[in-house]
Parts: structure tokens; sequence; C-alpha cells
């Protein structure tokens, strides 16, 4: 049986997936703001339902059982009856662990949906999952330390240390999840690991805190030690050169990477262009619309900025403002508007 959990992007949300990736193996993990991006990662999870599907000698489809879970997450009224009802007849459960009070009158209404706001999330689902499948002590101390910074327990005696772990996600942006999903959250679950180590230490927040940067120096150093900034490009470069195809993008007769809020565009820019000499360019579009544009020498960045998005800079290095650029949760969605820029201004040249 397959489950997706579909969850938030803050402690209490990674921490409901650090729970059920204690108690099972076969699961897949989605993280989404409030609103829009919900819907936009339900249809995610509805397309890798319906193409898990195989076909009989009847031609009738046959769905894998499967759960879809969502914590930490409230719905609307008409997003609660668009998920159930897309789930129907697809062998497929839903059902929700939340705490958030908005989400009231669903649970009235829905029987899937379970809220309580005496609790976090994270505790929600800690509390069902335990009493089906055990108790474990290290892992509901776990809990009981997103539980006290999550609904503000000040007195609590985990509340410090919930405070660091709360920006042990928050910060944890090494690893941008639109275009690395996967390893954005397998990060986050190796930090939130290495946090526990500190759990039981004096002054443990102090301790977590300080020790912050070398935990994650350690997740990214494979042989040599280096610089933080240094290990993530290193990082970062290996993904996209395993992967450069979904990444690929052309202006005119050059080759190019496009990547989005990568972070010291700079350093795995230059990085990846010196590793990959047969890739002419490589742009990074933001959130904020800005684009940054570099070269190594095989393209002129500085008039492709001007040509683009009226832009400028340096023949290796340039920027620009995309005023109708429209932020997205998609990669694939962002590449396309970056591909139809490209190829509007170029048809016009």
């Amino acid at each position: 049986m397959k489950i997706y959990h579909l969850s938030h992007t803050d402690l209490d949300g990674y921490g409901a997936q650090f729970v059920t990736k204690h108690y099972f193996k076969d699961i897949l993990f989605f993280n989404s703001n409030y609103g829009r991006e919900i819907e936009a990662k339900f249809e995610e999870i509805l397309n890798l339902i319906e193409n898990s599907a195989k076909v009989n000698e009847n031609n009738e489809k046959i769905y894998e059982k499967s759960i879809v879970l969502i914590t930490d997450s409230n719905l609307n009224l008409q997003q609660c009856e668009k998920f159930e009802n897309a789930l129907k007849d697809k062998n497929s459960i839903i059902f929700l662990l939340d705490h958030h009070q908005t989400g009231l009158e669903c649970s009235k209404k829905f029987p899937w949906y379970l809220m309580d706001s005496s609790r976090c999330a994270t505790l929600i689902t800690y509390d069902f999952f335990s009493k089906l499948y055990g108790k474990d002590d290290k892992l509901f101390k776990f809990v009981n330390v997103v539980n006290a910074v999550d609904i503000w327990l000040k007195d609590n005696h985990w509340f410090e240390i919930g405070k660091v772990c709360m920006g042990v996600v928050s910060g944890a942006k090494e690893i941008n999840k639109t275009m690395f999903d996967e390893n954005s959250w397998e990060y986050i679950f190796y930090l939130l690991d290495k946090s526990q180590t500190f759990f039981d230490q004096d002054n443990g927040h102090i301790a977590l805190d300080e020790a912050l940067h070398k935990i994650k120096k350690e997740y990214f150093k494979k042989q040599n030690d280096d610089t933080l900034s240094n290990l993530i490009s290193k990082f970062i470069v290996e993904k996209l050169s395993a992967d450069r195809e979904k990444f690929e993008i052309s202006y005119l007769n050059k080759k190019g990477i496009l990547t989005y809020n990568i972070g010291n565009t700079s350093i795995i820019g230059n990085d990846f262009l010196v590793q990959n000499p047969d890739i002419d360019f490589f742009i990074d579009v933001t959130s904020k619309k800005t684009l940054s544009f570099r070269a190594n020498g095989n393209a002129d960045v500085s008039q492709m900025a001007k040509d683009l998005v009226g832009g400028g800079g340096h023949i290796n290095a340039s920027g620009g403002f995309y005023a109708g650029f429209k932020d997205g949760y998609n990669y694939q969605s962002i590449k396309d508007q970056i591909t139809d820029l490209i190829s509007k201004k170029t048809s016009l040249a």
C-alpha cells in the first residue's frame, strides 16, 4: 500500500512527516503552504495515483491501494469535496490530521477530517499512529519538542530547543524544494534527526544552535572538507549535471541551464559551467521576478539580459527584472515561462 503524505512547510509540517517516516516505508512526501499550493500538490498526488494504475484484460483500470494523508494544513469545504470526489473509485482513502480551528466546519462535515486545536499536528499524528503501531520513546521526545514550540508553551521544558528546531527547518534553504523535492525533505529529516542528540544535553538549545553549521557541512561533505557554500555548490552541481535534460534551455544557438531560487548563483553557476563546458550560460529566476545570468566565456549574457528583460551588466555576469513572471510551485511551469519569453524575444530579433 502506497502512502502519499502532504504536509505544511514548517517544523510542525515536517515533524508530522518525520513521524510517518518512522512508521512506514512505502511513503512519498509532499509539502505546501496553504491555499492554491495545496491544490497543486494534490494534483501531483492524483496524477501519480492515476499513472500507477494498471489496465486489466477487460480494459478496466486497477488502482493500487493507497492512502492520502494531509497534516498541519487546513482545507475549506470546497477543497474537501473536491479532494474526496477526485479519489472516488481509485482504491484510495483520504484523511487529514490538523489543529487549526479554521477547519472546524470541515471536521464536522467530513468524517476523515480530524481536528484538535489542543495539540500540534506532529503530536496528533504520533498519537494516531502510535496507538496502531506502538510507541517509541525517542520519537515521543521529538514530538513533545515540536508541540512545545508550535502551540507556544513558553514554560515547557522543551520550548527553547523547540525554537531552535523551528529555525532548523525555516533555515534549511540550501536545497530548493521546487527543483529537488526529494533531496529537500531528506535534508530536513537529516537535520531533525541530528537535532535529537541535543535534547538531553544541558543547555542543549545553545549547543544545537552553535553546532548547526557543522551538522549542515556533514550532510554535504563526501570526502574533502571545504566551506559550506563550496560543499553546497558541489552538491547542487552534481544534481544539475545528473539531470541536465530537465533543466536545459536554449537561446538562439546557445545551450543553457535554468534554475529557480538556487541561491549563491555566482558560485553555483560558475562551478557548473566549469564542469560542463558544453553549456554556454546559466540563468537563475527567483520568486522576486529577478533573473541572474552567468557565463564562462562562451556567451555574452549582458546582451542576453538586455534582449530578454531590458537588463544588463557584464559579459559573464548580468541581471534583470522580469515583470511578467508568475511565481509557481512546479519547476516545469516556471521553465515554460522562461522558454516562452526566449521564444517570443528571439522571434522578434
